[in-house]
């Protein structure tokens, strides 16, 4: 679990929040954008900061300290340039409308909230102000009392005994018995606020009482805050009672480019193999059960069987792609990391192939490597238009096999000297350190997702997946 606040941090959030909150008196489609920062003029610094950044991400989610179902209904997704895609939620009555981060690795919502933000080095499309929503002109706003169940979400029950009052909720006569704040902890940077419960709408489907985090106080964070769409109960799907959730994510060529949008769609009708599906079953990790508030219990696990490069299979240890009982090894599916992320005993087989189906074609580039953080990369003959590399593949558990085009795991660099770079990160990647052994071996990111439609089936308990063009227009 995340950790809490500072101490002096607590009193000035609960003085704030409450005084604002005091104050206050058939499918549907909606858009999925990328969340970006500016856009960097040598693309070697861009593929280092998306390299770094998926490296964070990574680390953090292998050391990470029902209402009846809805009509089907769609959002664009719309990508950005640091690598996330975001679409539009409105919170509040009357409704506020803000973009939010699409992250199937984490379980809680949070907006940035109140005229009195502040966030240090956020992502913010093309520099634009970053729009908050305001609790005080909100009708339906509420504290989430201290005693409210859904402060366990946040909050370890020892934690809420030593300081919740002697009062069952939040009233006139026990006005600090509100959820004591969150601090929420990702792999770029952190926010921090209070639980509020609070209208959430879309189109013309609207959900009373959801669980929202009201943040004021963030570092390195998306612009419109995070939807969170893991599986345990405080994700959005939990709340609203989704059966089965769907995006298609847009090539990165169209990164903040707000004419081009994917889609997320809630409760999409069922489809399975005759409509071109694969599909393989999630899997439980038993560590998730062991401990209480386990963060592995908000992954969505896949059986990952094997990798091929180049048509042949790689030599990978089975039990790295195997959760393990203390919460090692496993493959999870993850939209809020860019750049796949592989442990050192999966990568370093990976990379050997690719560097064996290369050699004599192409000659390796230190350089490249050096300056985009990424391995392996390799330089290209002056003005090449056609070139050959060895195809990647994910074999999954039930026979589900996914053939990623060129532009899912190379990123091609034309600056000064033009080349190719491998876009899967690892431990060894000169952007970080992390202990190997903790958390999932695999996290497959966005990057390899483009032009998928990845279907998350809740109730049958599988993620299903097929190959398209992403554009909705």
């Amino acid at each position: 679990m995340p950790p809490s606040p500072p101490p002096l941090l607590l009193p000035f959030l609960l003085h704030l929040l409450l005084h604002f909150l005091a104050s206050a008196s058939h499918p549907i489609s909606l858009p999925l954008r990328r969340t970006s920062l500016p856009p960097h003029p040598d693309p070697r610094h861009r593929l280092a900061a998306l390299a770094s950044a998926s490296y964070l991400r990574a680390s953090l989610l292998k050391n990470p300290i029902r209402h009846s179902s809805p009509p089907p209904a769609t959002s664009p997704l719309f990508p950005h340039s640091y690598g996330g895609y975001s679409f539009g939620l409105t919170f509040g009555t009357p409704p506020q409308e803000l973009q939010l981060l699409l992250d199937t690795g984490s379980h809680i919502t949070w907006v940035p909230c109140t005229p009195s933000y502040q966030c240090r080095s956020c992502a913010s499309p093309s520099g634009n102000t970053i729009i908050v929503f305001l609790p005080r002109s909100s009708s339906s706003v509420a504290p989430v009392g201290c005693r409210n169940p859904r402060c366990l979400w946040i909050h370890s029950a020892d934690f809420l005994r030593s300081r919740c009052p002697s009062c069952n909720n939040a009233t006139s006569d026990c006005p600090a018995s509100a959820c004591p704040p969150y601090s929420l902890i990702y792999g770029s940077g952190s926010t921090a606020g209070l639980f509020v419960l609070e209208t959430m709408s879309f189109s013309n489907l609207t959900f009373p009482n959801f669980t929202v985090g009201c943040s004021i106080i963030s570092e390195r964070q998306p612009s419109g805050g995070i939807a969170g769409f893991g599986r345990s109960a405080p994700s959005l799907p939990s709340q609203i009672g989704l059966k089965r959730f769907s995006y298609c994510l847009i090539s990165r060529r169209y990164d903040d480019d707000a004419s081009e949008s994917g889609s997320l769609v809630l409760d999409p009708p069922k489809e399975d193999s005759s409509d071109g599906l694969s599909s393989t079953p999630f899997l439980n990790n038993s560590a998730a059960g062991a401990v209480e508030g386990s963060p592995f219990s908000v992954y969505y696990y896949v059986g990952l069987r094997e990798i091929a490069v180049g048509g042949e299979q790689v030599k990978i240890p089975y039990s790295a792609l195997v959760p393990g009982p203390t919460g090692e090894g496993g493959v999870i599916v993850d939209s809020g990391t860019t750049f796949t992320y592989m442990a050192p005993h999966v990568f370093n087989p990976v990379l050997a192939a690719f560097v064996d189906r290369v050699a004599g074609r192409y000659n390796r580039s230190k350089a490249l490597e050096d300056q985009t953080g990424l391995r392996p990369c390799f330089a290209l003959p002056p003005h090449a238009t056609d070139v050959e590399l060895p195809e990647l593949t994910f074999r999954f558990k039930g026979g589900a096999e996914m053939r990623l085009p060129l532009k899912n795991y190379f990123a091609f660099v034309n600056h000064d000297d033009a080349g190719v770079c491998l876009t899967i990160i690892s431990d060894g990647n000169d952007v970080g350190t992390s202990n190997p052994g903790d958390g999932p071996a695999v996290i497959l990111g966005s990057f390899q997702q483009q032009d998928y439609l990845m279907v998350y089936d809740l109730e049958r308990g599988r993620l299903g997946f097929r190959r398209q063009s992403c554009l909705t227009n």
